[in-house]
């Protein structure tokens, strides 16, 4: 062997057993991810004030209730697409949802009893898994996990909106 072949040969079995070492170690890594879509049964929305949360959504069951602008509440049934849903999925995994806090709600005093402030609540459910925020709009806390959930929540309102204009 010349000394060119030599090294081919060194450098192919250093960056062949590198490439094999990494598929190995995050096909590994990918299929024991704790959120994946493959395990994604349903998100669900509920949102409004805190004493009525007229506005809801629930993709498993595919109950759509909205307020509209007469103060009437709709009823009425809305399939996402499956690409809607991962969409969503994506999007949550990309905002960090599953790493912001479960209650993200705003102790009321007396003084505020008069403010109305929207809530809103977020599932996310997976078979073995699931994720359920709560968020208040005037939430004082962390603003990366606030925008966080309001990102997502923006996010799963559009795909509603879009899916009931269809």
């Amino acid at each position: 062997m010349t000394k060119k072949t030599k090294a081919i040969f060194l450098g192919l079995c250093i960056i062949g057993s590198f490439f094999i070492y990494c598929v190995f170690y995050y096909s590994n890594m990918l299929k024991n991810a704790p959120y994946r879509f493959s395990d994604f049964e349903y998100v669900s929305i509920q949102y409004g004030l805190p004493d009525s949360m007229l506005n809801s959504y629930n993709s498993a069951t595919q109950d759509y209730q909205y307020l509209n602008k007469d103060n009437k509440v709709i009823k009425t049934k809305l399939k996402l697409r499956d690409d809607d849903l991962l969409f969503l999925h994506r999007k949550a995994m990309e905002m960090g949802f599953w790493n912001v806090d479960s209650d993200m709600t705003t102790v009321r005093k007396d003084s505020l009893e008069g403010k109305d402030v929207p809530r809103y609540i977020v599932e996310y459910k997976y078979k073995e898994k699931g994720k359920k925020v709560v968020l208040d709009a005037d939430y004082p806390g962390n603003q990366k996990m606030k925008d966080a959930t309001k990102t997502t929540i923006e996010k799963i309102l559009e795909i509603i909106n879009i899916a009931s204009a269809r």
